[in-house]
C-alpha cells in the first residue's frame, strides 16, 4: 500500500476514538419473511329472508358501522300476506261490531225479561272470541311486518367491506352472504420455517417494513400446530393500516444469535474503494458486513482484516 494512500486515510480518521481492544459481541440473527395483513374478525353480512336484492349500498373497500343498512331484499309474497291479513282484520272487525251490537241489544232485552241470562252469556262469549281473533290477526300482522323489516341487510360489525359477491337483482336465500366485513383491528400473520421455531419467543420485538413506512411490532402469539413445515405466528402492530387486507409486508424476525466483531461506523473510512480501520499496529484493510445499531451507536461488522484483541486508535501507529 502506498505511503500516500496511508497518509490520506490517516488524515480522514476521526479524532474522538480512543484505544479499545476488540472483543466478539453477541448479535441477533434476523430472518426476513413476508407477513400478511389480516383483520381480527371477518364476519359475513347475511340475508335474513329470501327474495330479490333490490338495493346495494356498499362496494369493496367501503367503511361501515355496526348495524348499518348495506342492502335490501324484497319478497313479493310479504306484501300479499299483508293484504290477506288486512282483509282478515276487516272481516273480524265487522263481525265484532255486529256481535257488540247484538250484546247491547241482548242486555236491553234481558232488562225487559225477553231473553234469558244464558242467551246473554252466549252473546258475551261471542264478543270475547272475536276480540281474541282480532288480537291474533294483529299478532300475525306484526310477524309479517318484522319479516319485511328483516329484508334490510345489516353490517354485523364496524370495519371495512372486503368482498361483495352479490349484485342488484340477484335472488338470495336465507343465510346467504351479501358482503364480507373485516373489523376488530388488524394484525400480521407470519409463516416461519419450522427450523426457526425454537428461537421464537412471544413478546419479541420485530422490525416491519409496513405499507405506511417502517414500524415495530410485537410477536403476540405462536401457534403450536405446524402447517406445511411452517410455524404460524401473529404480530401486533400499532396503527397498522387496513386499506389493503391480505397485502404482504416484509418482517424481520429474530431467529438466533452469533458472535461478531463490531466497530463504530465512524471508525471506518473508504478511500479508492477500500475500507480501512486504524489500529495500534497500523492501518488495516477490512471487509465490512452488516450494519446495525447497538445502544444508539451505529456499528458495522468486520468480516475480515481484524481479530479479537486488536485495538482501534484515533490514527494508525
Amino acid at each position: 500500500m502506498s505511503r500516500f494512500l496511508l497518509a490520506a486515510v490517516a488524515a480522514l480518521m476521526p479524532l474522538s476514538l480512543s484505544a479499545e481492544p476488540l472483543a466478539p459481541r453477541t448479535v441477533t440473527e434476523w430472518k426476513s419473511v413476508y407477513g400478511r395483513i389480516e383483520t381480527k374478525d371477518k364476519i359475513p353480512a347475511r340475508a335474513r329472508i329470501g327474495g330479490t336484492l333490490m338495493s346495494l349500498n356498499v362496494v369493496e373497500g367501503d367503511k361501515v358501522e355496526a348495524g348499518q343498512v348495506i342492502g335490501r331484499i324484497i319478497d313479493q309474497k310479504i306484501s300479499l300476506q299483508l293484504e290477506s291479513i288486512s282483509a282478515q282484520e276487516a272481516s273480524v272487525k265487522a263481525q265484532l261490531e255486529n256481535a257488540e251490537t247484538e250484546l247491547k241489544r241482548g242486555e236491553d232485552l234481558l232488562a225487559k225479561g225477553v231473553i234469558t241470562v244464558q242467551r246473554l252469556d252466549g252473546l258475551k262469549t261471542q264478543v270475547d272470541v272475536l276480540k281474541g281473533q282480532l288480537n291474533a290477526v294483529e299478532a300475525q300482522r306484526q310477524v309479517i311486518v318484522q319479516q319485511a323489516a328483516e329484508g334490510d341487510i345489516l353490517a354485523p360489525i364496524a370495519g371495512r367491506v372486503l368482498d361483495v359477491p352479490a349484485s342488484v337483482g340477484a335472488v338470495l336465500m336465507p343465510g346467504e352472504m351479501l358482503a364480507l366485513v373485516g373489523g376488530g383491528g388488524t394484525y400480521l400473520r407470519l409463516a416461519i420455517p419450522e427450523r426457526h421455531a425454537r428461537h421464537l419467543e412471544e413478546g419479541a420485538e420485530l422490525s416491519i417494513d409496513g405499507p405506511e413506512g417502517p414500524a415495530t411490532g410485537k410477536l403476540a402469539r405462536i401457534y403450536p400446530q405446524i402447517e406445511n413445515g411452517r410455524v404460524i405466528a401473529d404480530v401486533e402492530v400499532e396503527s397498522l393500516s387496513d386499506r389493503f387486507i391480505d397485502a404482504r409486508t416484509l418482517v424481520r424476525v429474530p431467529v438466533g444469535s452469533r458472535e461478531a466483531l463490531l466497530v463504530p461506523a465512524e471508525a471506518v473510512k473508504t478511500v479508492q474503494g477500500l475500507d480501512f480501520v486504524p489500529t495500534k499496529s497500523g492501518l488495516r484493510a477490512v471487509v465490512l458486513g452488516e450494519e446495525m445499531a447497538l445502544d444508539g451507536v451505529e456499528m458495522v461488522e468486520i468480516l475480515s482484516g481484524l481479530v479479537a484483541g486488536d485495538e482501534i486508535t484515533e490514527h494508525a501507529e
